[in-house]
């Protein structure tokens, strides 16, 4: 991501007085707005492009009232990823190697073992 970019956006954000006067929960509440916007769009076959940078804005605003940055909550969770194992399903849903079932245990699974 362009850090000038994300520069010019925590200003904004300043100069508005949101990182000042807003809340976390406020910002949430925004985001959970912005993204209701994006799968509208989605649903709707639009360009999107707005809808994502939205969502980046209040991240970004989010991230600042916690004292971080996008960068490192990305690489944060790159690294909670990184070596996630799993499939993704016939839905489209990514199901982690965790949250599996336990395979039922039957005598003819007992002898496969």
């Amino acid at each position: 991501m362009n850090k000038t970019m994300v520069d010019l956006v925590t200003l904004w954000s300043y100069d508005k007085g949101i990182i000042n006067n807003s809340t976390p929960l406020a910002q949430f509440a925004k985001l959970v707005s912005e993204i209701g916007e994006l799968g509208d769009n989605i649903a709707k076959q639009r360009d999107v492009s707005d809808d994502i940078g939205d969502c980046l804005v209040v991240l970004n605003t989010l991230a600042v009232m916690n004292d971080t940055d996008l960068d490192q909550c990305l690489r944060v969770a790159y690294l909670d990823i990184k070596d996630r194992k799993g499939h993704m399903n016939s839905n489209g849903i990514f199901i982690k190697e965790g949250d599996l079932p336990d395979p039922i245990v039957t005598e003819e699974r007992i002898t496969q073992l």
